[in-house]
């Protein structure tokens, strides 16, 4: 089967939580780096809203259905996707069938209620807005949260990474962006203890790396070679 195709834009927090875990996965994929302002034809064919992260794999039968190039283009389908087919680091956390549910749940949470509130916080800094502290206290509920948990264990789930750890990193890492000062306060202690053990891995500098622009020279780039 054809290596699978990624679309990806290097900053976007979605594509970062999904090449992180396709490495992760041990995953082979052929990375397409695009700019939002020269979308590739063919990404949006295969996916016209336009976003990305995109995985499209060709002739993929991975439903057991006929052969069909398969598109997915939410970065949660990609990163399951890959742990799928391969879980080294358990990920999903698979001696207790429970774990992955609540790792989802907190998920959805961060995409749909911490995720709004983490944009209107940036957008009062980049304006210089008034009501900077404001949106940083609507971030606080879900801050905290994956602050408390993490002085129960050295990560979101418990001793080793999981899903939840990759899938919220970017966005955590947004937020301690916006007011390095603020986030350099005890009370984000733990949180930049694990943020400071993620940026400095190995992992996150393959998952960061520049590829250059595929429409430049339709150059085949392999992620993590």
């Amino acid at each position: 089967m054809p290596t699978p195709i990624l679309y990806s834009l290097q900053h976007c927090p979605y594509a970062m939580r999904a090449r992180l875990v396709l490495l992760l996965a041990q995953q082979k994929v052929q990375l397409r780096a695009i700019s939002l302002k020269d979308k590739p034809t063919e990404m949006l064919l295969a996916s016209p809203k336009g976003t990305v992260p995109v995985l499209i794999i060709e002739n993929g039968d991975v439903d057991g259905s006929k052969p069909k190039d398969k598109v997915i283009d939410e970065s949660l389908g990609i990163m399951l996707w890959a742990l799928k087919r391969n879980d080294p680091e358990n990920l999903r956390y698979a001696h207790d069938e429970k774990k992955l549910t609540e790792m989802l749940n907190i998920i959805e949470e961060s995409d749909t209620e911490f995720k709004p509130t983490l944009e209107k916080y940036k957008h009062a800094k980049r304006y210089h807005g008034n009501d900077l502290e404001t949106c940083r206290l609507e971030c606080e509920p879900f801050i905290q949260a994956m602050e408390q948990r993490l002085t129960q264990h050295e990560f979101l789930m418990g001793a080793t990474p999981s899903l939840l750890d990759y899938a919220l990193l970017p966005f955590i890492r947004q937020f301690s962006r916006v007011n390095k000062s603020i986030f350099s306060q005890d009370r984000y202690s733990n949180l930049r203890c694990w943020l400071s053990h993620h940026l400095q891995s190995r992992l996150f500098a393959k998952a960061m790396f520049k590829y250059p622009l595929w429409l430049d020279h339709h150059e085949q780039c392999i992620l993590g070679e």
